[in-house]
């Protein structure tokens, strides 16, 4: 006997169908998105901070909610000598990602090349509260060597 096709059966043939497109486009996107990461990251370790940067930016086109990604563009556009850049980026990551000590650790190293210190003093003391919460005493015991420092030179002025 035959059978005929029901509409619900197209119905159901079509969000098969649709879902698997949805996979291999995901799939397809997550696996280019991943090979711009890692030229980015390649790239950065050569010292081709210009090849890094174009490959960084391309990740963030693709994947924009990525905050590792663009704490690398800031630190390429750092190493690149464009620090007004690196900054937005750095803070950036600090609006998006409050609790992300790498970011203010980032924006304090800019902070002392620009002649900041006691902005720097203020990221580093969050960062090291941040890394404090998160249970990686080792890395807030450093930056507080760091301020301790800090503070002994600007008490000698």
């Amino acid at each position: 006997m035959l059978e005929t096709f029901q509409p619900t059966d197209f119905f159901a043939i079509a969000v098969v169908v649709a879902s698997i497109a949805l996979l291999v486009y995901f799939a397809a996107k997550t696996l280019i998105t991943s090979n711009f990461f890692q030229k980015g990251i390649n790239l950065y370790q050569q010292k081709d901070y210009q090849g890094a940067e174009a490959a960084f930016r391309k990740v963030i086109s693709l994947n924009s909610t990525n905050d590792v990604v663009r704490l690398l563009l800031g630190d390429v556009l750092r190493e690149q000598g464009k620090v007004d850049e690196a900054t937005i980026w750095f803070e950036d990551v600090i609006r998006r990602s409050p609790k992300n000590p790498q970011a203010y650790l980032r924006l304090a190293n800019i902070l002392m090349q620009l002649n900041q210190p006691e902005e720097a003093k203020i990221n580093l003391q969050l960062a090291k509260d941040l890394l404090q919460k998160q249970r990686q005493p080792e890395q807030a015991k450093r930056i507080s060597h760091l301020l301790d420092k800090m503070s002994a030179k600007s008490s000698q002025f």
